[in-house]
């Protein structure tokens, strides 16, 4: 009888101390920008939910393709349509590892890179990424901003358009994480 009991508080004791190193965006934007001869595009994407683990390192952004918010609605349809084919590829997903050691309980700016693969479009690409750990107490705050060529992700510009649009675009993620707490 004691034996279940000691495990139990050892398992819980594991998962306490696991969920403080947890983080989960309690808000977070992902936008991109192309700069273009007739107009330039930029969307908003407020619905994604980075992860990350202080205890490893590892962060992990998911994001759904169509819930990129655009100031026209014809760039939207032809975003999802004709770029990202988001009926056949509905996310973008960074999974990587910070690269410099960061003390999470000092507050301060960290410069950082983060290193992973980056699966978008139906191509797998490890990019390295240029950014900032924010610590403010319990609260950490995320920042990068990086270029994406779109013909490393077999994303196809139509012909029509080819010398109109940029052969990148600059993406910029903002995130506030905070602990995760399993209800």
């Amino acid at each position: 009888m004691k034996k279940p009991g000691i495990i139990l508080i050892a398992l819980f004791i594991f998962f306490a101390k696991s969920n403080a190193q947890i983080y989960m965006a309690d808000s977070c934007s992902v936008s991109f920008f192309s700069a273009t001869s007739i107009e330039d595009i930029t969307a908003d994407n407020l619905i994604s939910k980075p992860v990350m683990s202080t205890a490893s390192g590892d962060i992990q952004v998911s994001i759904s393709n169509q819930d990129f918010v655009f100031k026209s609605k014809l760039m939207g349809e032809h975003f999802n349509e004709d770029y990202m084919e988001s009926d056949k590829y509905p996310h973008t997903v960074f999974k990587g590892k910070v690269n410099e050691k960061v003390d999470y309980t000092k507050n301060g700016v960290n410069n950082v890179t983060v290193t992973g693969p980056m699966n978008m479009h139906g191509v797998i690409k490890t990019i390295t990424i240029p950014g900032t750990i924010t610590v403010k107490g319990t609260v950490i705050y995320l920042y990068a901003k990086f270029d994406i060529k779109m013909v490393d992700y077999n994303i196809k510009v139509p012909s029509v358009l080819g010398s109109n649009l940029s052969d990148h675009v600059a993406v910029t993620l903002n995130a506030k994480m905070k602990p995760y707490k399993v209800n």
